[in-house]
């Protein structure tokens, strides 16, 4: 028993799912403080400012991150040195970019964006990519040389010293500038954690070579494009949400509930991504075709129903799930999580088609599945949120004014707070339509490669996970 105890807690998925696991009942905790803690104007700033931070960080390691955790995996010690050197060498180049534009951006249209629900971001993103940069460096690393463990406890120092903050200041009640204070040190703290014990890789930096870095930007260029396409299929949302006059911040923080509900319930399949790409890949590099289209199957099949039963739990009970995330004031929001159980039913098998095209070296298909993804979701939340919007209102209005004897303006509130749900909902109904798009066009491209049998993928999924149960119900035996 303690031998099986032992193989568990060192499996590869194990330390991911855990990694995945903790790190979000984390954040969760901290989401959950902060709700309570913020006016739903000022929590819908935060949001914005987060959620357009990892947009950015997208495009600031999303040319490295997976091309690195793609060649790192099968390279020796010479080559990793140059990798991981060249690695940090482009990330600091991006980095300092980045964070130039985004200042002088701020000094040109300082009065426009103060008035806006934007002001949080350009004062503090630039601060916050420098202090984040080590730690996103040693995510990549660590990820490609199979350390989960020590991936565990980077990002459990990363977001406890901050979730620790967040309870003390239940008592300390300290404003939102604080909050972002505590923020930026514990990321600095973590990012400081990475570099001593080099981590990231930053004692390599003077390996970089020229061919380590066209090897990462070549494939990069791609992969870059597919994860800020990724990102924005969420970001876009919060994005549009806050342009909005009608939405705004308090549509952003309403949004922000059942979107984070769906955060948690993709934490196994962020896992098993994790722990699926590097063994893709070497597969994949080893021209075993074979091999990647049993773990394709196995993935992609195995997650899907695994998340069946939860999907249907959360779905049944949306309004307590959400009651105990945002308390009364954000119950209405519960039909946009049944909408997003739908959506999780369909992340698996479109998640792992997109790795699976990384990891046979289709980039390329890749990048163009996001962008006809990101294409529909931008194109269908701008008719929700500018179109549909005032039609849900003006409708909605007149059934208020005249189906009962509430005065006008007193119509219009109900009607204003009627629409502004319908139109969420809406929102969350693209979300469904564009991963289908993606998961059709995905599947052709993975089909070229590999010659595919979509039905193999439940089966496969099904049988695998039947003869992994009944080893261990053997060995505990």
């Amino acid at each position: 028993m303690n031998g099986l105890f032992k193989k568990i807690i060192t499996n590869h998925n194990f330390l991911s799912l855990a990694n995945n696991g903790l790190v979000a009942v984390f954040g969760f905790v901290s989401f959950v403080m902060l709700v309570r803690m913020l006016p739903q104007e000022v929590f819908g700033e935060w949001v914005l400012f987060i959620t357009m931070g990892n947009f950015i960080d997208m495009f600031r390691f999303g040319i490295t991150r997976t091309a690195l955790t793609r060649f790192l995996s099968s390279a020796d010690e010479k080559e990793a040195k140059s990798l991981m050197g060249s690695n940090n060498l482009i990330n600091l180049i991006s980095t300092v970019g980045i964070a130039i534009v985004i200042f002088v951006i701020y000094l040109i249209f300082k009065d426009s964006i103060k008035d806006s629900g934007f002001a949080m971001f350009f004062i503090w993103y630039p601060l916050y990519s420098f202090l984040s940069l080590p730690f996103n460096n040693a995510q990549a690393v660590l990820q490609a040389q199979f350390r989960f463990d020590s991936m565990l406890w980077l990002r459990m120092v990363n977001v406890g010293i901050f979730m620790l903050f967040l309870a003390a200041n239940f008592f300390l009640k300290i404003g939102i500038q604080g909050i972002l204070i505590a923020y930026m040190v514990s990321t600095f703290i973590s990012s400081a954690m990475a570099s001593l014990l080099n981590w990231d890789g930053i004692r390599y930096m003077f390996n970089a070579t020229r061919a380590a870095s066209k090897t990462i930007l070549d494939f990069g260029k791609y992969t870059t494009g597919t994860l800020i396409g990724s990102n924005m299929l969420r970001s876009a949302d919060a994005f549009i949400i806050g342009l909005s006059p009608f939405l705004g911040t308090t549509g952003v923080a309403l949004y922000s509930i059942p979107l984070k509900l769906t955060e948690i319930i993709e934490i196994p399949l962020r896992s098993f991504a994790a722990t699926a790409f590097p063994a893709l890949s070497k597969a994949s590099i080893d021209n075993d075709n074979e091999k990647v289209r049993y773990l394709f199957y196995l993935n992609a099949g195995g997650t899907t129903l695994l998340l069946i039963p939860v999907m249907i739990f959360c779905f049944i009970f949306a309004e307590q799930i959400v009651f105990i995330l945002g308390g009364s004031d954000y119950l209405i929001t519960a039909n946009i999580f049944r909408m997003f159980c739908v959506y999780g039913l369909f992340l698996p098998l479109d998640r792992f088609i997109g790795v699976t095209l990384d990891s046979v070296n289709r980039p390329k298909q890749n990048f163009i599945k996001v962008i006809y993804m990101a294409t529909s979701n931008i194109v269908g939340d701008l008719i929700a949120v500018f179109g549909f919007s005032g039609i849900i209102l003006g409708f909605s209005w007149g059934i208020f004014v005249f189906g009962s004897e509430v005065a006008p303006a007193v119509a219009y509130d109900m009607a204003h707070a009627f629409a502004m749900i319908k139109t969420l909902e809406l929102v969350a109904f693209v979300s469904i339509l564009f991963t289908i798009i993606g998961i059709v066009v995905g599947y052709k491209f993975l089909n070229e490669t590999l010659d595919l049998r979509f039905r193999d993928i439940l089966r496969v999924g099904y049988s695998s996970g039947i003869l992994i149960a009944k080893q261990i119900l053997l060995k505990r035996h």
